[in-house]
Order: structure tokens, then C-alpha cells, then sequence
């Protein structure tokens, strides 16, 4: 039986990082050792970044949120409570959309977790 050589296998892996490591700086664009190591921790970078980007966007719906509700005469918590004992189930990205583009909703939302209170 013929011997198997794995050259062609080790250039494509090899490539496939280098490839990934494309625009990178100086040799970490070039030597395959330090563009492993670049893309691996670049990787770990972005599979952070993912889960942070929710958190930031639900702390910046929150914000939204409170000042919309503050401007109805009540802060973030109760308007939130509010809408809960009203039975109105709504997101806060949603809420958030709400209070930048249609603020007579939002007040209306609002007027109607007051008497909900």
C-alpha cells in the first residue's frame, strides 16, 4: 500500500489561516505561526464581541426607555410595572422604536400603565 503525505492537507489548513489573517500587520499577515496565534485570539475577540453587542444594545433600549417615561412623569420601573399589570407584553427594542419615532404611543402606553398602577 502507498504512503499517505499530508502535505497537501497542512498547506490548505495553513492557508485557510492565512487567510483569515489577511491585513493583519507586519509578519502576522505572513508567518503561519504568529497568524495562528493572531486569528485565534481575533476569534475569541469577536466571539466576546457577539455577546457584548446584546448586552450594549439592551442597556441603550433601557436608556430610551427612561427618558421617554420620565418625560410622562414616571421613571423606568414603574412605567415597566405598569405595563405588566396592564397586560401589555411588549419588548424593549420595541419600546425603545416606540419612544424615538411615535412618542403619542409611547404616551398613550404610558397613560395606560398609570391606570394599570
Amino acid at each position: 500500500m502507498a504512503r499517505v503525505k499530508g502535505a497537501m492537507m497542512t498547506r490548505k489548513r495553513r492557508n485557510k489561516i492565512l487567510k483569515l489573517a489577511k491585513g493583519y500587520w507586519g509578519a502576522k499577515s505572513k508567518h503561519f505561526k504568529m497568524a495562528n496565534q493572531a486569528v485565534m485570539k481575533s476569534l475569541t475577540y469577536a466571539y466576546t464581541g457577539r455577546r457584548l453587542k446584546k448586552r450594549d444594545f439592551r442597556k441603550l433600549w433601557i436608556t430610551r426607555i427612561s427618558a421617554a417615561a420620565k418625560m410622562c412623569g414616571m421613571n423606568y420601573s414603574t412605567f415597566m410595572h405598569g405595563l405588566k399589570l396592564a397586560g401589555i407584553d411588549m419588548n424593549r427594542k420595541m419600546l425603545s422604536e416606540l419612544a424615538i419615532a411615535d412618542m403619542d404611543a409611547f404616551k398613550a402606553l404610558a397613560a395606560q400603565a398609570k391606570a394599570a398602577l
